[in-house]
């Protein structure tokens, strides 16, 4: 008797976007600190991503850091859909200590900003986190939702560095060398899970259809 074919388990479909855009965008070191909002352009950069994201034919869940850049930009996400935005931890910027609400044109002078951009594995943000914490708390919060949702697409809104660490351990790049990647704010960065690993549909998308994001 011949055994029953069972079909692969579907890969589950990641769709991680960056907030929009803030009043401090480009100057401050926000981190984690409560109360930035977006701006106006930030609110309409959110407003665009849900027309992109509403035009697939299925969304089955809507995450987002705690911050509230975040949770404005996930809201018309879910919104269009007629889904809750689910607040998850996970998704929460990197924790920058005492570098928190920083000037960047300060930080910048300092030494210890060169080991931020070449040698991020080896510095830890005073009272603060590392990055590879940062990217394992960002990558076990994925492998957790793609354990809660397999088969399905799911947003994630969250920041500019965690988004980074999930596509360069999804292209099992050292983590050295993620700051090479752009995550400009509203963008789209899609990562489909199956089995098999991972497979980068696209990066840093800020225009045009979502609509045939597949693995070749």
């Amino acid at each position: 008797m011949a055994r029953p074919k069972h079909a692969p388990p579907s890969s589950t479909l990641f769709l991680l976007v960056r907030h929009g855009l803030t009043p401090t965008t480009g100057k401050i070191l926000p981190g984690r600190a409560a109360g930035l909002h977006l701006a106006e352009a930030g609110q309409k950069q959110a407003e665009a991503a849900a027309d992109r994201i509403n035009a697939l034919s299925r969304v089955d869940a809507v995450y987002s850091s705690p911050l509230e850049r975040a949770r404005e930009t996930a809201a018309p996400i879910a919104k269009a859909r007629g889904l809750k935005v689910h607040v998850d931890k996970g998704l929460l910027e990197c924790d920058f200590g005492d570098w928190t609400g920083c000037e960047l044109k300060k930080l910048i002078k300092l030494p210890e900003w060169h080991t931020v951009l070449r040698a991020p594995s080896t510095f830890r943000f005073p009272n603060g986190e590392s990055f590879t914490e940062m990217q394992t708390r960002m990558v076990s919060t994925l492998d957790r939702l793609r354990a809660a949702h397999e088969g399905g697409v799911v947003v994630c809104v969250s920041h500019a560095d965690t988004v980074k660490a999930a596509v360069s351990h999804a292209m099992g790049t050292h983590i050295d060398l993620f700051q090479r990647i752009v995550i400009s704010p509203c963008s789209i960065t899609a990562i489909a899970y199956s089995p098999g690993g991972p497979v980068v549909l696209t990066v840093n998308s800020t225009g045009g259809s979502l609509a045939e994001l597949r693995p070749s």
